[in-house]
């Protein structure tokens, strides 16, 4: 019998960059959880993910090199085995022990985490890949929910797998990037394998009361009290030369009618450059509310992936072999990385069917380290629950310490657990 042929897909554009960059310190692999009102059963957690993955083709693919470009082929080995965690977050998932596959899924308690290779989805991508992971869990733990629902993904899931790059595409006229090098926080550094996560529980319902008083939006809010707490952690190291610079992805899914499980996002970056002696945060909020609003617009995103997109059509079509390709990539970014101070990425409100939403209490997300950036925020909410979720490479909490003061002095107190890697 001939061998059957597999299926495969291009990487997308934001995913090129990945495979090119990845280490095993900088994986570029992110973390989302739920935590359940329940403790988790491995056997069963391992029985949905058999279920799930035989539904999501785009997660069942494996990343393979050719002679002149990475591309994503269907994975035909075992799926990964489900474990109890007890290593730190965001290694690697190229490693051979996962069966090739770019996805980890582990356990602790009351929740379950999801790790993703950026290649293969963005964290939206990787959320609906999370949820259904959940909802199979839990229809395997309660009768009454797989009565209801039997062995189905739920409507509104989606498991396209189409390049919304490609397919909004448009001649771009110029670049949008910062280029020029921003203020970078420095310090001790946790062990070689030290990752610190220190999470802060809020109440939704404060983020808004302060966001609609500073009349910005939750995420403005967010973005403004990093850039805040770093000028007032580093103020005498900020500087015009070495501004504080903010990376924010933007999911680009509502600006161009797209519902793709792959990477489909922008990097926009709100930015402080200090021109005298003091600001205060009110000020520092409406600089950063000013430089976000004036790029999220759906033209100026346009032009950003759209030169993107551009440079990625001439790359590949330059008949040269990829690790002189991946050279040219690592290049391009060693002198781009060091534009920003640091990444937040919010996730939202996630949402939900009411039947699951009972048994949730909260989702997390939260960012591997990367060049230059050693400390960064993930956010996501759930009913009138937000995560807060710093990442950090560093044994230092002082800028972490000082955003958490500032949210309790504006009336946001936080309940707040670690990792335990800082008292190591």
């Amino acid at each position: 019998m001939a061998n059957r042929i597999k299926s495969w897909e291009k990487l997308d554009n934001s995913a090129i960059l990945f495979p090119a960059i990845a280490t095993k310190r900088m994986t570029n692999t992110y973390r989302l959880s739920v935590v359940l009102k329940e403790k988790i059963v491995g056997d069963l957690l391992q029985e949905a993910l058999k279920f799930v993955l035989e539904r999501f083709k785009g997660f069942r693919q494996r990343l393979r090199k050719g002679f002149f470009w990475y591309y994503l082929e269907e994975n035909d080995y075992p799926i990964p085995r489900v474990v109890e965690e007890d290593d730190y977050p965001c290694r690697s998932t190229r490693e051979n022990e996962n069966n090739r596959y770019l996805f980890r899924v582990t356990y602790y308690g009351r929740r379950i985490n999801l790790e993703v290779f950026h290649v293969l989805a963005d964290g939206t991508g990787g959320f609906e890949f999370l949820k259904e992971l959940t909802f199979a869990y839990l229809r395997l733990s309660h009768d009454a929910l797989m009565e209801a629902h039997r062995g189905s993904l739920s409507s509104d899931t989606s498991v396209n797998r189409d390049d919304s790059f490609v397919r909004n595409y448009r001649k771009p006229s110029k670049s949008s990037y910062a280029v020029r090098r921003a203020f970078l926080i420095k310090g001790e550094k946790l062990s070689y394998k030290g990752f610190g996560v220190v999470n802060a529980y809020l109440r939704v319902f404060d983020m808004k009361r302060i966001a609609h008083g500073l009349d910005v939006t939750i995420n403005e809010l967010c973005v403004a009290l990093y850039i805040f707490s770093a000028y007032r952690s580093y103020r005498y190291q900020i500087s015009d030369r070495r501004p504080v610079r903010v990376a924010v992805p933007v999911n680009l899914r509502p600006y161009f009618d797209s519902n793709t499980t792959k990477n489909f996002f922008a990097m926009v970056s709100a930015e402080f450059i200090p021109v005298k002696d003091d600001y205060s945060f009110e000020k520092i909020v409406a600089i950063t509310r000013e430089s976000l609003r004036k790029q999220i617009t759906r033209e100026n995103l346009e032009s950003i992936f759209s030169y993107n997109v551009s440079g990625q059509q001439v790359l590949l079509a330059r008949a040269v072999p990829l690790f002189l390709k991946n050279a040219g990539i690592r290049a391009i970014y060693s002198r781009s990385a060091l534009a920003n101070t640091a990444t937040v990425t919010n996730m939202g409100q996630i949402r939900v069917p009411d039947d699951y939403a009972e048994y949730i209490e909260s989702f997390q997300c939260f960012l591997s380290f990367s060049k230059g950036q050693g400390l960064k925020l993930g956010i996501a909410s759930f009913k009138d629950i937000m995560t807060l979720s710093f990442s950090t490479a560093y044994s230092d909490t002082t800028l972490i310490m000082e955003y958490l003061r500032k949210l309790s002095q504006l009336g946001a107190a936080a309940s707040i657990e670690t990792n335990g890697v800082f008292y190591e």
